[in-house]
């Protein structure tokens, strides 16, 4: 029996626990702070494939967490309330930055059939097909068949219902006492710390310095009964304006923020709302403050190079970590936790075709006293 232990219940830790349940030799144990967790306050699309990020490692790392989920909806029978495939809407203001996007789209969907089919879409098109939308604020857009929605706190908590893990809901602290590493005082073979900005301060405790920062975002969900939104109606990602997440009938998200020098403060702003609900009323025919029936908060984690990284804490031959996941998380986040899996049971991983070297994102700092 291997006894594991799991810091952070988030997407990484979650997908971490799932994979490894798949061998009946682990015992698994998470620990879990959830006040924060990025995860939960989420809602993520499903959508690499049109971004203009430069850094391709991660958009390697989104390509394979994206074409993942297939998998993870069959394996742990997740139902549409974590995970829907109903396409995405990029839209663009000019022709010449839609015909950008088409080019873009077809140099990219050859190489990546989990894309399904593309289609550019006329202002007059998504009129008939958005009526919510004021589809005089576009020229057009490019649909994805293939891309998703996925809300992070049905997610994680469908994925864990389908292993036999323990989950601990206190905060984590960790140790070293000669050759062992101990989680709350108890002694562990290996260690996944999954715990996203929070994952700075337990590697501190083994006297290093992860270079990693919070930011925290803030979304709206919206409902009434005159907005004209289906269920399955794509994820919209309007240029300029923050995306737009249809959740039911009715229903809507907004969101989310990028909210930096916040640290871990989960206090709902007054001014972010409005600058969220003023953004939905751009796009949005007869949208009202009145409308707004939650607030999500939450806490993500971004490094300098804003890339995510994982892999064997350097120095250390029983602890891996993942963090830096940043707003891409749900569709990184599967993807990392699997391979990370697949690592702590002694299987080859190709880490350095998606993430730099842990050792990049850590510098030597005293131990605590």
């Amino acid at each position: 029996m291997t006894k594991i232990a799991i810091i952070g219940a988030g997407i990484v830790g979650a997908t971490t626990a799932f994979f490894l349940d798949q061998k009946a030799d682990n015992q698994i144990t998470i620990f879990d702070e959830p006040r924060g967790q990025a995860t939960s306050a989420a809602a993520g699309i499903i959508s690499p494939w049109l971004s203009k990020r430069r850094n391709q490692n991660w958009y390697r790392l989104a390509n394979v967490g994206a074409a993942l989920y297939p998998q993870l909806v069959n394996m742990a029978q997740l139902d549409e309330q974590a995970y829907a495939s109903v396409g995405t809407l990029v839209t663009r203001t000019t022709l010449t930055k839609l015909e950008d996007l088409w080019q873009l789209a077809q140099s990219r969907s050859t190489a990546a059939p989990q894309m399904g089919h593309v289609e550019q879409w006329s202002q007059q098109q998504i009129e008939a097909r958005l009526p919510f939308l004021k589809a005089d604020q576009f020229n057009g857009g490019v649909f994805v068949s293939g891309g998703a929605r996925v809300d992070g706190k049905h997610l994680v908590t469908q994925l864990l219902a389908h292993t036999k893990a323990s989950l601990v809901q206190q905060k984590a602290r960790i140790a070293q006492r000669q050759t062992q590493i101990l989680v709350n005082q108890e002694s562990f073979d290996k260690i996944v710390i999954a715990s996203g900005a929070g994952a700075a301060n337990l590697v501190r405790q083994l006297g290093l310095n992860l270079l990693v920062r919070p930011q925290k975002g803030q979304l709206i969900e919206v409902a009434d009964q005159h907005l004209a939104i289906k269920k399955n109606m794509p994820v919209i990602m309007p240029e300029g304006e923050r995306d737009l997440i249809a959740c039911g009938p009715h229903r809507l998200m907004i969101g989310a923020t990028h909210e930096n020098d916040q640290a871990f403060d989960l206090t709902v702003s007054n001014a972010v709302i409005d600058d969220l609900l003023s953004s939905g009323q751009n796009v949005i025919e007869g949208l009202t403050k009145s409308m707004i029936t939650n607030v999500r908060v939450g806490t993500r984690a971004y490094t300098n190079d804003f890339a995510p990284f994982f892999g064997k804490l350097t120095g250390f031959s029983n602890i891996w970590i993942a963090s830096g996941l940043g707003s891409s998380g749900l569709t990184t986040g599967p993807a990392i936790g699997k391979m990370l899996a697949q690592d702590v049971n002694d299987e080859p991983v190709d880490y350095p075709s998606f993430s730099l070297p842990v050792s990049n994102y850590l510098s030597s700092s005293a131990r605590n006293a």
